[in-house]
């Protein structure tokens, strides 16, 4: 018979750590590895059932369709990793000191990367501490609670990290894992840090104490998110049309960007930052002390001609270890072809747009047209 997964009975036995006393280990594990506050929650999403069927059914996932597969994983976490009793819940803070966003996108010769995207990969940076902290609770309290459910001496936790990653609801969990509220703009909001993190989690069978107080929504009247945003995309509070977002636009969708949504786009060449930047809970927003997110290739506010230029061969180069590189050459060319078209038309910029049609596939070449045919 498989071990079993322990319980609140087995925790109180003496021969181990209880609960609570675990969890606060826990906590200070993850400080020690860089994220700013953790959470528990147990495993009933129940709640956010009807919200996921609704956004899938009236297709605002545009071509995601990995949101519409395993939804049954999704809504129950012991469906993708048998056992788990808990989720961890971590949030690590992304945003990099004096990068000055505003200033970047109010200046159309310079290209605007989403702060998030500016640094090293945040897949590896999280993935690999939550990893680290997984090994952490395995080794500390494997043996103690494999001893309690089998004959065996190999640990019997269930532990799995992710983050970004597999059908995983991110943002419910953190909610219930007392992180934050998701705010009109959907994503997760913190009163003390605003909403410039990662998120990221530890599937776990041990039995730990879970979050009891759930963070109030805060948001109020306030609508700012969905004023600002530049293509109407948050359409109702907490409903977002992906397929009118900017970060989907420049970043998922690998064809053709309608031509309506084009000039919103503005200078943005890799996702977009305006429903943060306006929001009133992000004007004392938490700067990273990671040096993973340090900007890297001068991406926060580099000359889109420069940009634009860059051969295949320097965009991988330039974007190694980067979540940009989520996207093609191609892609990138495409949205510095758009955000050139929205700029000034100047001979330089005309040359090698008009340079650039020679060899151009349909797909470029279209947004390239777009591009002189503005000027």
């Amino acid at each position: 018979m498989a071990p079993q997964p322990p319980t609140a009975e087995t925790l109180a036995d003496d021969r181990f750590t209880d609960p609570a006393t675990a969890w606060q280990t826990i906590e200070r594990w993850g400080n020690e590895l860089g994220f700013q506050a953790l959470g528990v929650t147990d495993l009933d999403l129940s709640a956010y059932a009807d919200h996921l069927e609704n956004y899938l059914n009236r297709g605002f996932h545009g071509d995601m369709g990995y949101l519409a597969r395993n939804q049954l994983k999704r809504l129950n976490p012991a469906e993708l990793v048998p056992g788990t009793a808990r989720v961890i819940s971590a949030r690590m803070n992304y945003l990099p000191a004096d990068t000055q966003p505003l200033t970047v996108l109010q200046n159309p010769e310079l290209g605007y990367v989403s702060r998030y995207a500016l640094g090293r990969d945040y897949h590896k940076v999280v993935r690999k501490r939550l990893g680290q902290l997984a090994s952490r609770i395995n080794n500390q309290f494997g043996n103690s609670f494999g001893a309690a459910n089998s004959t065996s001496s190999q640990p019997a936790l269930a532990l799995r990290a992710f983050t970004d990653s597999a059908p995983v609801l991110e943002k419910a969990l953190a909610e219930k894992a007392g992180l934050g509220w998701i705010g009109k703009h959907t994503l997760l909001l913190n009163e003390d840090v605003g909403s410039w993190f990662f998120l990221g989690e530890v599937f776990t069978s041990l039995p730990l104490p879970v979050n009891t107080k759930p963070k109030k929504d805060a948001c109020g009247n306030c609508k700012a998110c969905i004023t600002v945003c530049p293509t109407n995309a948050i359409i109702a509070p907490q409903t977002l049309d992906a397929r009118r977002c900017i970060s989907y636009l420049t970043i998922e969708l690998k064809g053709v960007i309608p031509e309506e949504l084009r000039a919103p786009i503005g200078n943005r060449v890799f996702g977009c930052d305006d429903c943060q930047l306006y929001c009133p809970w992000n004007r004392e927003a938490a700067e990273t002390l990671e040096p993973d997110f340090t900007p890297r290739s001068n991406l926060d506010g580099t000359r889109l001609l420069e940009l634009f230029n860059w051969s295949e061969t320097e965009f991988e180069t330039q974007t190694r270890g980067s979540p940009i590189r989520r996207i093609s050459y191609e892609q990138w060319q495409r949205n510095l072809a758009i955000a050139l078209g929205n700029g000034s038309a100047s001979t330089e910029v005309k040359q090698a747009l008009t340079n650039r049609l020679k060899g151009a596939s349909d797909l470029l070449a279209e947004h390239l047209q777009w591009a002189l045919d503005r000027f």
